[in-house]
């Protein structure tokens, strides 16, 4: 019992650790296809949704309970997919979805909830959350720009890594790729590579690197990206890398505290 608690309790802190969905799609039993009247749901949100203000949109899903939990990442990751495929084909530019992530199933303990049959209809759903221009603090971007200027941080939103890790996801390398194109053409641009954690203990400043053991995982992460721009030429001279372990948490979700950033040194 006191451990469904602490779950339960552990599921709702990172839940308010984001910011709040700006809308919630909800997903049949075992479905990833909308029904009529979802389909109108997101619509409306697409036509009515102010674009100007919106820097990004993060798009997470998740499922019921049952089933094994191989089956519901993959069930839970196909329902974000349907809603950007939606999204996109409403006129939503693609770059702007910046997270997309199957949660998987949602925990509960049967005999402790009161209205089971609501509880996991209002679980198996996708939760659109959007971040607003500007909406990190003074001097904090969430992309490269020619109008930087020494002091600022750019937060790296895509470059992000799984509990534990310091190894580059597919995804993360692609966009490195870009980073590097802007590099290329901005070659007075000097920078620190700044790695972050998520989850760990007040009592630790930094998370165990899962591969080396070490708790080095922030000084592991930004050496992961320092290594990887220097394999594409961009020069040492120009960059370092240092571990911020936990002291700088955004307050936005587990997986934006688990970042790199780089910190402008000169332009």
């Amino acid at each position: 019992m006191k451990l469904c608690k602490a779950l339960f309790l552990l599921f709702i802190y990172n839940l308010s650790a984001q910011q709040k969905p700006i809308e919630t799609i909800y997903f049949d039993f075992d479905k990833y296809v909308l029904t009529s009247q979802q389909t109108k749901v997101i619509n409306d949100f697409v036509k009515n949704l102010d674009t100007t203000k919106i820097e990004s949109i993060q798009i997470y899903g998740y499922c019921d309970d049952r089933g094994n939990d191989e089956y519901n990442y993959r069930l839970s990751y196909d329902r974000v997919n349907t809603i950007q495929e939606i999204l996109v084909s409403k006129g939503f530019n693609k770059s702007k979805i910046i997270i997309l992530e199957g949660k998987g199933r949602v925990i509960i303990k049967p005999d402790t909830v009161q209205n089971l049959y609501e509880t996991r209809s209002k679980n198996r759903r996708v939760d659109l959350i959007a971040v607003k221009k500007n909406s990190f603090g003074k001097g904090i971007h969430n992309s490269l720009k020619n109008e930087l200027k020494v002091g600022d941080k750019i937060l790296l939103e895509n470059i992000l890594f799984d509990l534990g890790s310091s190894k580059l996801t597919y995804n993360s390398k692609k966009e490195l790729d870009k980073i590097v194109v802007f590099l290329q053409s901005k070659k007075t641009i000097q920078f620190v590579i700044r790695g972050h954690v998520c989850c760990t203990p007040e009592v630790y400043a930094d998370g165990i690197d899962r591969e080396s053991k070490e708790r080095r995982l922030s000084w592991n992460r930004a050496k992961t990206v320092f290594f990887y721009l220097m394999s594409k030429k961009i020069s040492k001279s120009r960059m370092t890398f240092q571990g911020c372990g936990n002291k700088y948490p955004l307050g936005k979700g587990d997986n934006l505290d688990r970042r790199v950033e780089f910190y402008i040194t000169k332009i």
